[in-house]
């Protein structure tokens, strides 16, 4: 079963295994990761579950879709090149671990 590792900003770590087809946020909601609010549930509707995805992974991760695109653009935290919604991220096949980044503030 792949894996997702959670750093919050002040590098603690937390690992968990990620039931394939659910989604980063849905592991995060279920295992209270702290940072990740996702306060619409995960319908694309707000930006409450912003996260970056490691620098060494973005290349194996498709492309933000324009709607989350345009929901990126209301993110509370520095917006970044890896920046994506957790509510739209899946572990790619063939990535063992996902490295997600929690950012500073979500609201």
């Amino acid at each position: 079963m792949p894996l997702v590792r959670f750093v919050e900003p002040n590098g603690a770590e937390r690992t968990l295994e990620i039931v394939t087809g659910t989604s980063v946020m849905q592991t995060a909601i279920r295992h209270s990761v702290r940072g990740i609010e996702a306060g619409c549930g995960g319908c694309l509707d707000c930006a409450t579950c912003h996260v970056y995805v490691d620098d060494s992974q973005l290349h194996a991760m498709p492309p933000a879709s324009a709607q989350e695109d345009a929901v990126l653009a209301a993110v509370a935290a520095e917006r970044r090149p890896t920046s994506r919604l957790g509510c739209q991220l899946f572990v790619p096949v063939g990535i063992e671990t996902l490295i997600i980044h929690i950012p500073e503030t979500q609201l």
